[in-house]
């Protein structure tokens, strides 16, 4: 029976992954994590798995074979707060784990997809996975870059694995099962609490040059996140570092208009309309972003299209449709 592991199974990503694994039949799941946060419990209730493992054990158990033989890991856990100013943490959580990890595997014959961010691209104007558009803007895109540097150097751009490595280069993800992210939990979700709590919603004014809600981002739900990582699941042969985003870049505006006509009878056209009826409301741009902030994201998909993943993406309007549905749902 194939066994696979899921670390940060308990998060955002890592618990849609095992969802979806549960969807094929695969329930021999070992979810790493760690639940000193308590209510992540509620991301995995619903599904099935092996066993749990918290996080300060499992690294050191399955470097010895303790698991026995793992078809993959997919590596989801990390601090994602782009805002964690303790640079010692990111990096032994973000960069030394992950190292420690792919050595495991290596060693181990272990396949490994791992989550890498765009935010290796910071304040690049080009989102192609090359070295010369990667340009962190913080230590969280630094400590993914640094990963996916060392990836390129130990498997020789790729070409002399005898197990699959494949990195992920997540855009702006959002959908269900990210409600314990607290402040960096998608737009999309802190836009629903708040048309349910105040009956409009908010974006940030103009900053970078973009007018007000005018930053443009690559949105992408997580279902198709999750469709990405098991292609590449199905396809073993298929390694190296993909850009995953939709290659569509979106204004916030646009998120704005797909949660109000969602959750507000009768809908808005536009922005301007949902301003004009009191239903968004843009704030001053936050000082503690500034010079921190990507007001352009937008993936290269050349890569993964060459690999031969032909996933076809959701745009705003439908992706945030369909989790506004499942918010209400479960409101």
């Amino acid at each position: 029976m194939t066994r696979v592991v899921v670390t940060g199974g308990a998060g955002f990503i890592g618990s849609n992954i095992v969802k979806a694994l549960n969807a094929r039949g695969i329930d021999n799941i070992i979810v790493v994590d760690d639940l000193t946060e308590g209510d992540k419990f509620r991301n995995i209730a619903d599904l099935q798995i092996a066993d749990y493992m918290d996080a300060d054990d499992f690294y050191g158990i399955f470097a010895d074979g303790g698991f026995g033989k793992v078809e993959a890991v997919f590596h989801e856990g990390a601090c994602s707060d782009t805002m964690e100013p303790d640079g010692k943490y990111m990096m032994d959580n973000n960069y030394s784990v992950s190292c420690s990890l792919f050595d495991s595997c290596q060693q181990r014959g272990t396949r490994l997809l791992y989550a890498s961010s765009a935010a290796v691209y910071g304040g690049s104007a080009t989102f192609k996975e090359t070295p010369e558009f990667e340009r962190p803007l913080n230590v969280y895109g630094y400590s993914k870059l640094l990963f996916d540097q060392r990836m390129r150097r130990e498997c020789g751009d790729f070409r002399r694995l005898k197990r699959q490595v494949a990195g992920f280069r997540y855009f702006n993800v959002y959908g269900p099962r990210e409600q314990h992210k607290g402040r960096m939990a998608s737009v999309a979700f802190h836009q629903f609490n708040q048309f349910r709590e105040q009956g409009k919603v908010k974006l940030f004014g103009e900053y970078g040059g973009y007018g007000p809600g005018e930053q443009t981002r690559d949105f992408v739900f997580v279902d198709d996140v999750v469709a990405v990582n098991l292609w590449f699941f199905d396809h073993p042969e298929k390694s190296g570092i993909f850009n995953l985003g939709t290659g569509r870049a979106q204004p916030f505006n646009d998120v704005a208009v797909a949660v109000v006509n969602a959750l507000h009878a009768g809908g808005v056209r536009d922005a301007a309309t949902a301003i004009d009826l009191g239903l968004l409301e843009y704030i001053p741009f936050p000082d503690a972003l500034r010079g921190k902030y990507q007001c352009y994201t937008q993936a290269d998909l050349t890569a993964l299209r060459d690999a031969g993943c032909e996933h076809q993406f959701a745009d705003v309007a439908t992706g945030v449709a369909r989790y506004m549905q499942e918010l209400a749902r479960n409101a």
